[in-house]
């Protein structure tokens, strides 16, 4: 068995072995530092020592450590070494002050840490959020029972987005739903978030409004597409929208538990198909079990029923 030098206190390394040893593995290793020192251990039994010599070096090899693991995108490992260096500065009897380096160094983790997150939650085309989230965070707030009014999901699809690739290109066509997104998101209420459902179809849910908010704010989103100024991205172009929109009211303690989000989803689909068979660029929603167009739509087409209504 290899002979262990010990360097300092409480950290070990083995002696080199003279004979030559093929190289296996090319993979770092974590390398394993005590979270307690013993000169911490030593100082609670004599408290009038005083404070150990070798404490700043094991700080900065687990600064070090946590660098080193964080780029490698370890970054639960990188964090318990952090801790464990701030645990044996905040058990000395003078502590050291803390590195700027050290700060900075924190804050980067932290930042990465939070970057990742959001990252794994945004669609990297729009920005707007993915599928991933609008799954989780459906539950949670069907899931909340304080909310006022309720709970509105408006789903969005582009009126003819085929022919706007088909005849201008891809290009124009991301460019397209970038600037969507960014119409769609504008005058949502507290809460309320746009998410890609996919392909050209996007959700909006806005939490804590009545019916007759939901509707506006839809039919207000409708036509802000519809008024924008496309032939600024490419002469010809017009973009629209067609929107179903699903409400569910607030579920009081007497009620029943509210409705599983993918049947508030079906729902609005359901009359998404309904905006699109009725002449598109409108939305569709339900008002006393019958499918109604929003705005100007209202007044100048004949309504076509949902194909299925999920009550």
């Amino acid at each position: 068995m290899t002979a262990v030098a010990v360097l300092g206190r409480g950290v070990a390394k083995p002696e080199p072995d003279q004979r030559e040893t093929p190289w296996r593995d090319h993979r770092v290793s974590e390398p394993t530092i005590p979270l307690r020192h013993p000169a911490i251990t030593d100082r609670a039994e004599n408290p009038d020592a005083g404070p150990p010599a070798d404490a700043a070096n094991l700080v900065s090899l687990h600064e070090s450590i946590a660098a080193l693991l964080a780029s490698r995108g370890q970054y639960r490992q990188a964090y318990q070494h952090l801790r464990s260096a701030l645990d044996l500065m905040s058990e000395l009897s003078e502590p050291p002050q803390i590195p700027e380096q050290f700060r900075r160094e924190v804050d980067r983790l932290r930042r990465e840490h939070a970057e990742a997150h959001e990252q794994s939650i945004r669609d990297s085309l729009t920005a707007s959020y993915n599928r991933r989230y609008l799954d989780q965070r459906l539950v949670d707030l069907v899931a909340e029972q304080g909310r006022a009014d309720g709970l509105a999901v408006a789903l969005v699809d582009l009126d003819w987005f085929k022919q706007v690739n088909d005849t201008f290109g891809h290009l124009v066509g991301d460019r397209v739903l970038q600037r969507v997104v960014e119409l769609l998101q504008q005058g949502l209420p507290e809460g309320g978030f746009c998410a890609r459902y996919g392909g050209e179809e996007f959700v909006l849910v806005l939490p804590g409004v009545d019916r007759l908010t939901a509707v506006d704010l839809a039919e207000a989103a409708r036509a802000r597409v519809e008024s924008y100024a496309w032939s600024s991205l490419v002469l010809g172009l017009r973009v629209t929208v067609s929107v179903g929109l699903a409400h569910e009211p607030a579920v009081r303690v007497a009620d029943d538990t509210p409705r599983a989000p993918e049947r508030q989803l079906r729902e609005a689909d359901a009359l998404l198909y309904t905006a699109k068979q009725s002449g598109r660029n409108a939305v569709a929603y339900l008002l006393d079990g019958k499918a109604h167009l929003a705005g100007a739509a209202a007044g100048r087409r004949a309504v076509t029923e949902p194909r299925t209504t999920a009550r």
